[in-house]
């Protein structure tokens, strides 16, 4: 963005021309006599006379501007907005995209406070504009959306990951080099043994050499032998932990429902623990403690305005990081809106009738009103449950985490208490049993006001797929998951059934709402990357197993409908799209400033986009205007 070269002209008293400059504007209002115009190639070759007549206008005008106006003029020097009031405008066409189905595109916004005030044509925009006015202009290309939202995220485990980047690793032994290099890197980590080491991001499934970890990894390494060592896998589904961790978790039981203990040809446990057999390793896990949150959530936070998060919707609290949310927001001090769902633990008494819900606590930060409950496990690691068995693995079909019993008594009870539930079903089977569930709720509850969602949503069958509409669910999906499983997929499930997998326009035409996000830190936080994948079906390096139009391209969404997902839909889903999710005068000024126009730009240019500027309430977070 940049201020622009001007000139002026002598009009009668009244009349005035755009304006195009916060400061000569004001100056201008003051004087009744000057105003501010973009260039003045358009009044054709004027002559001398008359040029030097507005050049000593033109120093007139700007030293009474000087004069009168020093703090609007500072502003325009220090390229930063120092009102609650501006306008944001682009010179050439409607570079504003507000997701308002009523106002789709616009020119310009009006920021008031915390609010948009209003949108239009610069010339609407003076002519209702009361008092002065800073105005600031995008630079040729860029464009402006609503700020944007990641209906699926893990945002204190993401600052997590970023303590031992594990994704692309090779193998085995150069996963536990990173942890060797991390334990070297911190002498308070390296000076106490005893410390838990946690980790994120391993996926043996792009190994060189495929297989599953063993705890024996770790001691082959006389640096990292010996410690605590948890590593969560890339889909956060397996737990691969070392001999202490082992030692410490005895007596191991034999089997856990809804979880795999993976062991050796002799019976014992290897060190890896999938789905709900890694609550044994958790339930041993030390707490950590507010300081350790904070920083997570800093850096969690920083990295998401950068590229272009205001909202995320945190997809599984647990009773420490809800309480942490919850201070943050009560005290001003959370940095982002966060939309929580409260995990949901079987075993624990129900709650929903005793736990107060959060409302848009902390100047709308902060809303808890879900329950998250996890039906089955992964595609990835084979725990996805499936009608049929895995075409790559016929002895199993995949299993569910809760039973559908757990599922039928407790969905319609949260529901019946007001609460929105949000469950985690990837198979189509699981799915399927979810969608029981839902129905079962018609008796209790308006199941369509309460708007339940599938959290992944990612194998349907084709029985399914039409109830999503007829019961009001939300599919709640990640598009970047359905670039990272092609190359596998197939191989699950056979050449079928794969065809229902991340079937985003199926879910769309079936008449359901899609919301879209990331499921960071299992894949890209930058919700552009699954705004490319939604719409390509594409690597980020424009392949797929189905040549470069596209991973079953008839799936794709289109650019409206991936906008939509990553803004509104998203607001939608979390009850709060009377205030967020769309540039709408009266609801809160969250936006981005992007470098190139996405809408229109050629699909292998969409990941060359930066963000310019994230706003939450009319204020720069990242970035500047």
């Amino acid at each position: 963005m940049s201020s622009a070269t001007t000139s002026f002209e002598a009009k009668p008293p009244g009349e005035r021309y755009p304006v195009d400059n916060a400061y000569d504007a004001a100056a201008a209002e003051k004087a009744g006599i000057w105003t501010a115009r973009v260039t003045a190639s358009s009044y054709g070759a004027p002559s001398s006379s008359g040029r030097t007549f507005k050049i000593i206008l033109a120093a007139l005008s700007l030293a009474l501007s000087s004069f009168l106006f020093y703090d609007t003029f500072a502003w325009r020097s220090s390229k930063t907005i120092t009102s609650d009031s501006y306008a944001l405008c682009s010179r050439k066409g409607a570079q504003i995209y507000t997701v308002d189905p009523t106002h789709p595109r616009t020119e310009c916004l009006v920021v008031r406070g915390d609010k948009f005030q209003t949108i239009g044509s610069l010339e609407n925009i003076r002519a209702h504009a009361a008092g002065r006015l800073q105005v600031r202009y995008l630079e040729p290309g860029q464009i402006v959306v609503p700020g944007m939202s990641d209906s699926h995220t893990h945002v204190l485990e993401y600052g997590e990951k970023k303590q031992i980047p594990l994704e692309d690793t090779s193998s085995i032994e150069a996963t536990v080099l990173r942890v060797r290099d991390y334990i070297l890197s911190d002498p308070e980590v390296s000076n106490n043994k005893s410390k838990w080491i946690e980790g994120w991001g391993w996926d043996h499934t792009r190994w060189t050499l495929e297989q599953w970890p063993t705890s024996q990894a770790f001691e082959a390494d006389p640096v990292v032998a010996g410690r605590p060592i948890m590593l969560r896998s890339k889909d956060g589904h397996a737990y691969w932990v070392s001999s202490a961790i082992l030692q410490a978790m005895e007596p191991i039981p034999d089997e856990v429902e809804g979880g795999v203990i993976m062991r050796d040809s002799s019976g014992e446990p290897t060190g890896v623990f999938l789905d709900i057999a890694g609550d044994l390793v958790t339930a041993i896990q030390p707490p950590p403690t507010s300081s350790t949150l904070r920083k997570r959530l800093d850096v969690t936070v920083k990295d998401a305005h950068s590229v272009g998060l205001t909202s995320v919707h945190d997809a599984m609290l647990n009773p420490l990081p809800l309480e942490f949310f919850r201070r943050e927001a009560l005290a001003g001090t959370l940095p982002i809106r966060v939309y929580g769902m409260r995990y949901f633990d079987e075993t624990a008494p129900y709650w929903g009738d005793s736990f107060e819900k959060i409302i848009r606590a902390g100047n709308n930060r902060l809303t808890v009103r879900s329950v998250k409950i996890i039906g089955d496990g992964a595609l990835r690691s084979g725990g996805a449950a499936l009608y049929e068995p895995y075409a790559d693995n016929p002895e199993t079909r995949g299993f569910m985490r809760v039973s559908p019993e757990v599922l039928n008594e407790f969905i319609p009870k949260f529901m019946a208490d007001g609460w929105q539930v949000n469950v985690h079903a990837i198979g189509d089977r699981a799915n399927g049993l979810v969608l029981d569930a839902f129905e079962a709720a018609l008796a209790s509850a308006n199941v369509t006001a309460l708007r339940p969602r599938l959290e992944h949503a990612q194998i349907l069958a084709p029985k399914d797929m039409a109830r999503f509409g007829d019961l009001g669910v939300i599919a709640s999906v990640q598009p970047t998951h359905a670039i990272s499983d092609m190359w596998f997929g197939e191989a699950r499930l056979g050449p079928e059934r794969v065809k229902g997998l991340y079937a985003f326009r199926s879910i769309i035409e079936h008449g359901a709402r899609i919301t879209l996000g990331s499921d960071f830190p299992v894949e890209d936080m930058n919700p552009l990357a699954g705004f490319s994948a939604a719409i390509t079906r594409l690597s980020r390096e424009g392949t797929s197993p189905h040549g470069p139009g596209g991973w079953f391209p008839e799936q794709r969404m289109t650019r409206e409908e991936a906008l939509k997902g990553m803004t509104l839909d998203p607001a939608y889903a979390s009850f709060s799209e009377d205030i967020l999710g769309s540039i709408t005068p009266g609801k809160l000024a969250d936006f981005v400033v992007l470098s190139k126009d996405i809408m229109k730009l050629p699909p292998q240019e969409l990941l060359t986009t930066r963000v310019v500027a994230t706003v939450m309430d009319g204020k720069p977070v990242y970035g500047v205007l």
